[in-house]
């Protein structure tokens, strides 16, 4: 079982910006140290808890600190860039880190709808996420009608982010799929990985590879580690509320908050859900999950206000997965 590590570069309340993604490469540094096999990070536009909006500028600071692990993207949103660029960028990346660069796409348009305008999308165009990501790969293989530069041996293996239909796009582009959120908690996540396999067109002797994408926050006890996970399923529950998906606030702050919100309920509910906890809790979620799904690795996240129990979470789920 192959085991990787997201970074969402989160930004903590009372700190700035620049010490989010600080940490990120510190991160990975420590990552590598520890034997995770990637190290990927993600992009999101003008959300105030997240501080990149630029994988490949970021990827290129965590290529400079690490000599081993494979670095990639978590995703790069295609929708919001031309094919061309993308592929320009990781091939930059490839040609400095031979070997070691991943390049992971997703569907996203953009969190809000003033973001999807400041990016020049619209909700309401057709959706050729398909289309796009086969540019890419031509890009990519230097079988396009112009050739991507610069020229490197082998450029970056693709990976779709597969929310909904991208499980149907990875399949027919013969691609390896990325799964989490909603789908992994779906309860036919079974039948949908099976359609997957069953429907996977093999592109140039590639096979099917599920990767199973979700947080994971390990502490001594069950009850501390439910604490850890806190800060970040209160960000994600006051955002639907607010429509902003804030900074990452100390637990008791949290929970001085939550004594006196209606959203109490509602955040109970999602830390039911995330996989927290002791060693051997989350040993046997994570060893339930595999079985569920048949996935071939997993990428595991997590956020928390508190840096060092992070580090130390980080440590464990190592630990566990080697």
């Amino acid at each position: 079982m192959r085991f990787s590590l997201l970074d969402r570069s989160r930004t903590r309340a009372g700190h700035p910006d620049a010490a989010a993604l600080t940490r990120t490469v510190g991160r990975a540094v420590a990552a590598e140290r520890l034997g995770y096999d990637r190290f990927w990070v993600a992009e999101h536009h003008a959300v105030p808890g997240i501080a990149s909006g630029s994988p490949a500028v970021l990827l290129a600071a965590v290529g400079a600190r690490t000599s081993s692990i494979r670095i990639g993207s978590g995703g790069v949103m295609l929708p919001q860039h031309r094919p061309l660029l993308v592929a320009e960028q990781f091939l930059v990346l490839a040609a400095l880190h031979p070997g070691r660069v991943d390049l992971g796409v997703g569907r996203s348009l953009g969190f809000t709808a003033p973001v999807r305008r400041a990016l020049g999308r619209s909700a309401e165009e057709p959706d050729t996420f398909a289309e796009d990501v086969t540019e890419l790969r031509a890009f990519l293989e230097r079988t396009a009608p112009v050739t991507a530069r610069p020229v490197v041996e082998a450029g970056p293996p693709l990976f779709v982010l597969a929310t909904g239909r991208g499980l149907a796009v990875a399949a027919g582009l013969g691609l390896p799929a990325v799964v989490g959120g909603p789908v992994l908690d779906r309860p036919d996540v079974g039948d949908l990985l099976a359609a997957y396999r069953r429907d996977f067109r093999p592109h140039e002797g590639s096979r099917p590879q599920v990767i199973a994408s979700l947080d994971v926050l390990v502490a001594d006890t069950d009850a501390e580690a439910r604490e850890l996970a806190l800060p970040e399923v209160w960000a994600m529950a006051d955002s639907r509320r607010t429509g902003s998906f804030g900074p990452l606030e100390p637990v008791a702050t949290v929970r001085e908050r939550l004594g006196t919100d209606r959203l109490a309920d509602r955040v109970e509910q999602a830390l039911d859900r995330v996989t927290a906890g002791s060693p051997e809790t989350v040993r046997r979620r994570l060893e339930a999950l595999v079985e569920r799904t048949g996935a071939d690795e997993l990428l595991v996240s997590g956020s928390t206000y508190d840096g060092d129990a992070l580090a130390a979470s980080d440590a464990e789920v190592a630990r566990l997965l080697s």
